[in-house]
């Protein structure tokens, strides 16, 4: 092999590893930056990670919202019709936020089960239910069809 030629494949080898790893370095910041969501009854599962940034929606249970003294600190249940979590948020909440509303909050799970949110996000008109918050409420509500048919036989 001429010295041409090693510099040539040297330099292929230089940079088939300097994009393996920018390709790492940008794969790793993707991980890192992903955010799941998770309906109440897969958190009440188990199937939530703990320690780690999830978004969980549904509605805000009737009668559950608690302010604390401090005047921000605001704990309320959040239910897909199936199951509760006890939400803890700290801060302004929105303007549109009550109870019976569907909303989604961002935050992670203590291991006494308190899903402590760093925001909360509602939905902006009556019409609107995002996504996520509906496809959970239709699944725990198709479940609890089901479940309620096995118990009548």
């Amino acid at each position: 092999m001429t010295p041409i030629r090693k510099k040539r494949l040297f330099l292929i080898g230089l940079m088939v590893a300097g994009i393996a790893v920018a390709t790492t370095f940008a794969l790793n910041a993707f991980n890192d930056n992903l955010m799941f969501f998770f309906s109440p009854t897969e958190v009440v599962a188990g199937e939530a990670p703990k320690g780690h940034p999830f978004r969980i929606g549904g509605l805000v249970t009737v009668n559950s919202v608690k302010r604390q003294e401090d005047g921000l600190t605001v704990q309320f249940n959040l239910t897909d019709n199936a199951d509760d979590v006890t939400i803890q948020y700290t801060g302004i909440l929105p303007d549109l936020f009550r109870e019976g509303q569907g909303i989604i909050a961002m935050g992670q799970l203590r291991d006494d089960g308190v899903f402590v949110a760093s925001e909360v996000l509602a939905k902006h008109d009556e019409n609107y239910m995002p996504p996520e918050v509906a496809s959970a409420l239709k699944t725990a509500h198709d479940e609890g069809i089901r479940k309620q048919g096995e118990s009548l036989q």
